[in-house]
């Protein structure tokens, strides 16, 4: 089963599906963090940010250089 999920979160939409879950995520956590002030709010915004953006990058570069994976 995470095989599965593994692999579809490499293809498009998968990358299109965890960057927004992972932005409200990120969001959820930076209004917590600021509310309360507390470093492990922080943490997590900064943890769910990081994947936000890889997510990003990893999408936009499947659009500039096509698909590497060879099945």
């Amino acid at each position: 089963m995470l095989n599965t999920l593994d692999h579809w979160h490499k293809t498009r939409l998968g990358l299109v599906v965890f960057a927004v879950v992972e932005a409200g995520a990120t969001y959820g956590f930076a209004s917590l963090a600021i509310d309360r002030g507390s470093f492990w709010w922080y943490l997590l915004t900064l943890l769910f940010l990081v994947g936000t953006l890889q997510n990003i990058v990893h999408l936009f570069g499947s659009y500039f250089h096509g698909s590497r994976r060879k099945n």
